[in-house]
């Protein structure tokens, strides 16, 4: 077997992982080796598994060398993402090189080390299921039974070279010892191979994040920085290319209602049909309530609708909603909604994301409310949180599905969420929702701050919530303060005043 010497230009192979391709610009060069460094638990081995199982559904062979576990050990791992590597073997389609560490041969170093003999256990490997792609797991245990790393340094070399040679496309995984250290714990196996890739297990305010990294594509370009992901199940791992998202989304006028008619007035006649709208306002001033008249508004317009709770349970916002005369679980039976409760808890954000994405894919709905989505910030870092909302919001806005988002913040009285913070510049409308203390009474205030695209009225305005829903009123008059949290009445006299002022300038 031997490469095509005649490719003038570097080419890339397809890896097939989800997201990886994206930020390698394509995959990784053809018929040269690419290092994988992390940590423990960060995920070396799957990747080095699905990078095979992906050329496998591309019919193309793969060669699995193995120095820690044994393949029994691999295959049992690798049968719980639905990978059936017995089945590729019989098929001619993945074979096992077993170099594991046998804890009843005793190795006796003597003279120089040479890896010749496995070098050609390799190279009769490839040739037998004419292997077009290679991983090595992980060259850590060559370096752990060997006292010279140079020799080691070089063995390595030869073999990555002989590789080369040969025409497969390779993944060699190693160990670091900090997230953010050396490359490799030896600090020589960046330097034997092509291309570095760099994943990470990071804990951050008692919280993991996976990420990956492309340090280096000898002879090419490629993404630059961190990428999280995460790993499916039943799919493996899954990066998540924030660069990925291009400002591309269409755009139109058509209008939808909010399911309130008085608040579709205040916005111009209601909400862009590929806008996203975020409701921000304390606990209990009625951002759940404006949910369910959204949801309620898509459905008697004959639209569907999907609901993502963080906060509550399915009886409890089917409770809610009949208190205001809105029948969810009718909307359900009749296939017109669709809800999902979750606990924040119950997953990675990253795995939110993509359970969000692939809900939305298969259920295709018109319009998709998150209630709330201050509630994901208890399970991710600040940056890790900014990438969802990002990610969230695009690929709703891609999709063109007229979006509601719920946000809490921090106070009664005012304040800024770090949702609010993260998703101002990109979501369309912003709807505050404020309480506001008069004379001993506690009134509750709204107002549109921003509607991208569309005139709306600037009023606060007061409103009120009983069994039939939201109902807005006047605007509060002769008032200030009311969005920063302290709410002053003014006097005729104090009114004059500023008006003076005002008519001056």
């Amino acid at each position: 077997m031997k490469s095509d010497s005649r490719e003038k230009y570097l080419t890339k192979l397809i890896t097939g992982i989800s997201g990886l391709d994206f930020i390698t610009l394509g995959g990784l060069p053809k018929n040269r080796t690419t290092l994988v460094s992390g940590t423990a638990g960060s995920a070396k081995t799957v990747l080095a598994a699905q990078f095979l199982v992906e050329g496998v559904k591309r019919g193309e062979s793969g060669v699995f060398i193995t120095f820690e576990e044994t393949p029994a050990d691999i295959k049992k791992n690798l049968n719980n993402f639905g990978w059936d590597i017995e089945k590729y073997e019989k098929e001619g389609l993945w074979i096992f090189v077993d170099a594991s560490y046998q804890p009843d041969v005793e190795i006796i170093e003597i003279g120089n080390y040479d890896l010749g003999a496995l070098m050609a256990r390799i190279e009769y490997a490839i040739r037998k299921v004419n292997a077009k792609r290679l991983s090595v797991d992980s060259v850590g245990a060559i370096f752990s039974q060997f006292q010279n790393a140079s020799i080691i340094r070089r063995e390595l070399f030869r073999i990555t070279y002989n590789l080369k040679k040969i025409g497969v496309t390779s993944i060699i995984t190693t160990e670091r010892t900090e997230e953010y250290g050396d490359i490799g714990r030896y600090g020589v196996e960046e330097f034997v191979t092509d291309n570095v890739l760099i994943i990470r297990n990071v804990l951050e305010d008692e919280k993991r994040r996976r990420t990956i990294e492309v340090l280096k594509l000898r002879g090419t370009v490629h993404q630059k920085g961190e990428y999280p992901f995460t790993i499916d199940p039943s799919k493996g791992i899954i990066v998540i290319p924030l660069s990925a998202i291009e400002l591309k989304q269409k755009s139109t006028n058509t209008r939808v209602t909010s399911g309130n008619k008085e608040l579709d007035n205040i916005c111009g006649g209601g909400f862009f049909r590929d806008s996203i709208i975020l409701v921000s306002g304390a606990t209990g001033t009625g951002k759940t309530l404006m949910v369910s008249e959204f949801i309620s508004g898509a459905i008697k317009n004959k639209e569907t609708a999907l609901l993502f709770a963080f906060e509550e349970s399915r009886e409890q916002m089917f409770r809610n909603a009949t208190g205001w005369g809105i029948n969810f679980e009718k909307m359900e039976k009749n296939k017109n909604l669709k809800i999902i409760c979750e606990y924040p808890e119950a997953k990675s954000l990253e795995d939110h994301l993509i359970n969000i994405k692939s809900i939305i894919d298969e259920y295709g709905p018109s319009r998709v409310a998150i209630d709330s989505l201050s509630a994901l910030e208890r399970v991710s870092t600040r940056n890790g949180f900014r990438e969802f909302v990002i990610s969230i919001t695009s690929f709703i806005k891609h999709k063109e599905i007229v979006g509601l988002f719920t946000s809490t913040t921090p106070s009664l009285f005012g304040g800024t969420s770090i949702t609010e913070a993260h998703i101002s510049t990109i979501t369309d409308s912003i709807i505050l929702l404020r309480y506001v203390e008069m004379y001993g009474e506690m009134r509750r205030g709204l107002t549109v701050l921003k509607m991208r695209g569309s005139m709306h009225r600037k009023d606060i305005c007061e409103f009120n919530i009983d069994s039939s829903g939201m109902h807005i009123g006047k605007p509060f008059r002769n008032v200030i303060g009311i969005l920063s949290g302290h709410p002053t009445h003014l006097n005729e006299s104090e009114v004059e005043r500023i008006s003076g002022l005002f008519s001056e300038e």
